[in-house]
């Protein structure tokens, strides 16, 4: 299992930051196997570890860690492929922020989660998953993300869009006046989702270049893409999917999945075995497989990773590892590292 990963065309705007700063950006993209081939390849994708791993680089390079806030107002909707030239072409900024949502797993996916939409009497909330535990390798995305939707939406009803409150999960950061220049606004830190609030009239705001038969055609073609990737999964599949996100802090519970799933738990308990399957296995097997993904494609501290797999101890994901691999998860990233 990977922990995810993202359309190429999100290092665009990585790569215009730099130059903007007077840095060459290609020594540093061929470094990650991002040659001018691989970005113009249709569909390519770049993991999440390797991407959070290029942007700390970047950071470093041009000195500056609010670089995520300026690729997030960089970023254009070409970069997100088909789902962003949809969004683009959305008759509201409110179906623009439902198209970016829905059509996300086509640019990228993450095991943790998935950006949703939420709207109320008086305006719509526009929610981006949490990847805590937070560091310098991974708050720039949540940065990034926050300010493209600023930046994109603004784009498609061709004038600035002001959010009436921007919320962020971690604590405020060494760079945190670099914030309210760019939402106009000051942030709300430690806050319990990663979200942009965005009222009634602003949702309302109209495309001037919205063209109702391509805006369809459009809609169409990513409903079509979408179909494609999601069809045919098995019960065992949606369930692995749902697991990952649930594990943080925790062990979720059958009943719990079930409920994700509208079924009673002993029909899933009941269609998992006519599968092959059993939710326990499916628990273990999850675990196992994001262990060794965390451990070979990230530094997190073993601490970190046992509270993302929903360990009660650093020990007990130890003990938990050495069953699975035959060695300790120390002893293991030391192998890979070796072997690297």
């Amino acid at each position: 299992m990977k922990l995810g990963d993202l359309s190429v065309g999100f290092v665009h705007s990585l790569a215009d930051v730099l130059r903007l700063r007077g840095i060459e950006p290609d020594q540093l993209l061929l470094d990650y196997g991002l040659d001018a081939a691989r970005l113009a390849e249709p569909q390519a994708r770049i993991s999440i570890p390797r991407y959070m791993r290029l942007g700390h680089a970047a950071m470093q390079l041009a000195q500056d860690p609010a670089l995520g806030l300026e690729m997030g107002r960089l970023r254009k909707p070409s970069h997100l492929g088909l789902a962003g030239l949809t969004a683009a072409q959305a008759p509201t900024l409110r179906e623009a922020a439902r198209a970016l949502v829905r059509f996300e797993p086509l640019y990228a996916s993450n095991y943790r989660g998935q950006s949703s939409f939420h709207e109320d009497a008086q305006g719509a909330w526009i929610r981006f998953y949490s990847i805590s535990p937070y560091n310098a390798f991974n708050r720039f995305v949540v940065d990034t993300v926050l300010a493209s939707w600023i930046s994109q939406l603004g784009a498609v009803v061709s004038q600035s869009v002001a959010p009436r409150a921007v919320h962020v999960e971690f604590d405020p950061t060494d760079y945190h006046a670099a914030y309210e220049p760019c939402f106009g606004q000051p942030v709300e830190f430690g806050r319990e989702h990663n979200q942009l609030r965005l009222d009634q009239a602003t949702l309302s705001l109209r495309n001037p270049d919205h063209c109702p038969g391509t805006w369809h055609q459009l809609v169409a073609l990513c409903e079509a893409d979408l179909h494609q990737r999601t069809r045919a999964r098995s019960l065992r599949d949606q369930v692995t999917q749902l697991i990952g996100p649930m594990l943080k802090g925790q062990e979720p519970s059958l009943e719990q999945v079930a409920a994700r799933l509208r079924l009673p738990a002993w029909t899933l308990r009941r269609k998992l075995a006519e599968e092959g399957s059993g939710f326990r296995t499916l628990l273990n097997d999850t675990r196992r497989d994001l262990a060794i993904a965390y451990i070979r494609d990230t530094d997190s501290a073993f601490g970190e990773i046992a509270w993302l797999l929903g360990f009660t101890t650093a020990e007990a994901f130890q003990r938990a590892f050495k069953r699975w691999t035959g060695q300790p998860p120390g002893e293991y990233r030391r192998m890979l590292k070796r072997q690297s």
